[in-house]
């Protein structure tokens, strides 16, 4: 049986860390769908398609993998690609609670879906989606965070500024 994997968020943006997560997950799964969540709450700086571009331009690498967005209870989702386990990233111990909460509300709804957690490589531990944005909107370089496109959709919402060196 092949085993679908689904890796959920808002990635906005898609940073180095998701995609180093996203590299080591097709290594135990046959397929691995990125699930780029509409979530308008959140009041994404990017529109969902272009989140999904974004990611397809970084993971264009990577074998095995689909870029898909969706708007729903992501139980369903998974369900409705015939997937079998949920990835989550953990940075840090202040993530545990959350995805741990996050994971025994799925198994709840959905006790056939398994929850799995990554980590990321050390030298990804401290990204974080939020980071960058505030770095990006500061006029710091985020280059070492993000992929070359993100850097350049950041570059084209706040403008190139010159770093203060």
């Amino acid at each position: 049986m092949k085993t679908t994997a689904i890796y959920p968020g808002t990635f906005d943006p898609m940073t180095l860390g998701h995609a180093d997560l996203v590299e080591r997950a097709v290594r135990v799964f046959d397929t691995v769908i990125v699930a780029i969540a509409a979530n308008p709450r959140k009041e994404p700086l990017f529109a969902l398609d272009q989140r999904i571009d974004l990611a397809r331009e970084a993971l264009q690498h990577v074998p095995n993998v689909r870029i898909q967005g969706f708007d729903t209870l992501l139980i369903d989702f998974v369900r409705s690609q015939r997937a079998q386990v949920i990835i989550r990233g953990l940075r840090a111990v202040s993530d545990f609670e959350y995805e741990f909460q996050l994971a025994g509300m799925n198994r709840k709804l959905a006790a056939e879906i398994e929850t799995l957690f990554l980590v990321p490589a050390e030298q990804f531990a401290n990204i974080s989606s939020t980071l960058v944005r505030e770095v990006a909107a500061l006029g710091g370089d985020v280059s070492a965070f993000v992929p070359a496109g993100v850097k350049q959709a950041l570059d084209r919402v706040y403008g190139q500024r010159p770093s203060n060196k």
